[in-house]
């Protein structure tokens, strides 16, 4: 695993958001994460907020191997890619350490100007270099 390129990990990484093709983004989600990998996804702000008000004091969101990562990406490419509003993209500033890689990204309008949403993305690599913990913190 010492030979990962940890930028091109997160362009294939953030490439797979934006695949608008249904079988490469599901063959990409296969190369990415291991078959029983989990995505943990820390909601934005006011949706913590809106399930505390319910009696919720901790909301994570999971998805689970690669039928539900499929899943999970397919309707964040629907919802935010796929009408052309948006685009997700790296920051560039991946970092890792050992098995850890980490780097934020943004969901920014197509057609430029600011990030609509950022986010801060903890991955966990096994042995074969593919995401077996991916923790995902919307920030803004």
């Amino acid at each position: 695993m010492t030979g990962i390129d940890v930028h091109e990990l997160t362009d294939r990484y953030v490439a797979v958001w934006n695949e608008p093709d249904a079988e490469r983004r599901r063959a990409a989600v296969r190369e990415l994460w291991s078959a029983d990998a989990v995505h943990v996804l820390r909601p934005p702000q006011e949706i913590r907020e809106a399930a505390e008000g319910l009696g919720f004091d901790r909301l994570l969101l999971e998805a689970r191997g690669h039928e539900a990562l499929d899943v999970r990406v397919t309707r964040a490419h629907e919802e935010f890619v796929a009408p052309g509003t948006f685009v997700f993209r790296s920051r560039g500033n991946a970092d890792r350490l050992h098995d850890v890689v980490k780097f934020t990204w943004e969901m920014a309008p197509r057609d430029g100007g600011e990030a609509a949403g950022v986010g801060l993305e903890v991955l966990v690599l096994g042995p074969d270099g593919r995401i077996v913990s991916d923790y995902q913190f919307i920030e803004g």
